[in-house]
């Protein structure tokens, strides 16, 4: 048997050009490396970046225990490759996967701390309409948005902002069909919609779904009722690309390649991966397929790939 109630979303992968480059910057928004997995022979790198300090949700568990990771896959030579640049995910052709969301204590100071620090931004504070969110550049181009955990008004007058406070918030990608893809990732990933967020004079929708703890019931205003929470799927809905029969979005790993997956942490991988087989998923890689026997890939209505893992603190299987 398995128990869709204590899966995790447990961590989103991008490539990236430059490891350096890419752990300094997550390393500066307060992640740290809590895992690496090299593969010489393969030719390509595994860095695993999660909030770990005292006031973490995960603080000291396992890696595969945990919510909130950002994995960074490196393939040895593209950061000497002068023509290589991965796909954010936000340019057409290629839309799909659009960003990372961090929750910050002072979403004022945090943004200041990274602009001094030569960062760019997508999206300032103080741009357009919605001055309570940011969007910050990763060094190959992703987005990270940036929210705040207190109302603004709360925390102007305070200059400072504790990076060990902050939360790997959400993932976010586009999807074709709205209730194909909330109808997946509840009936079978057993995700719960923690909050919806409809914009019919834009166009567009937010569906909020994740594991755990439901949203806050008497949010601040102007803060998000899951701002606190870690490992959240943000699903966005544009009005109408459902009924364009040739809409499609790019799941990252057809060329041009960047985002790579989101990944499920279960409780019993073989179980959980029988049950996906009797909900008749379809399948990039079951557990009996290739040489890793350890790791599954399922696809999303949108071709997105969901890989699934064993929570080792729950069941060990292996030895990461």
């Amino acid at each position: 048997m398995t128990d869709t109630s204590k899966y995790k979303l447990n961590h989103s992968m991008i490539r990236v050009k430059d490891p350096k480059r890419s752990v300094e910057f997550y390393e500066f928004l307060g992640l740290k490396v809590i895992n690496k997995i090299q593969n010489p022979d393969a030719k390509f790198d595994l860095i695993f970046l999660a909030y770990d300090g005292p006031k973490a949700v995960s603080h000291g568990n396992h890696w595969t225990d945990r919510e909130g990771i950002v994995e960074l896959t490196h393939n040895y030579g593209t950061e000497d490759n002068a023509d290589y640049k991965v796909s954010n995910g936000n340019t057409e052709p290629h839309k799909g996967f659009g960003h990372l969301c961090i929750s910050v204590d002072n979403l004022q100071a945090a943004c200041t701390r990274l602009e001094d620090a030569g960062y760019k931004f997508q999206k300032k504070l103080s741009d357009g309409r919605m001055k309570h969110i940011a969007f910050v550049l990763d060094p190959d181009g992703y987005w990270v948005e940036v929210i705040g955990q207190k109302p603004l008004e709360e925390t102007e007058s305070v200059k400072d902002t504790d990076t060990g406070s902050y939360r790997m918030n959400h993932t976010m990608i586009r999807v074709k069909d709205k209730d194909a893809s909330l109808k997946f990732y509840q009936d079978i990933m057993g995700m719960q919609l923690k909050r919806t967020s409809e914009n019919p004079n834009a166009g567009f929708n937010l569906y909020f779904l994740g594991y755990g703890a439901p949203a806050a019931e008497n949010a601040p205003s102007g803060v998000s009722a899951t701002a606190d929470h870690e490992g959240l799927l943000e699903l966005t809905y544009n009005y109408e690309t459902e009924k364009d029969a040739s809409f499609k979005y790019h799941n990252g790993n057809d060329e041009p390649q960047g985002f790579g997956h989101i990944c499920i942490a279960v409780d019993d991988l073989d179980a959980a991966c029988a049950r996906f087989e009797e909900k008749n998923v379809n399948w990039k890689k079951r557990l009996t397929d290739g040489r890793m026997k350890n790791i599954a890939f399922v696809l999303d209505p949108d071709g997105y790939w969901i890989e699934v893992v064993q929570n080792e603190k729950l069941k060990t299987r292996s030895n990461w």
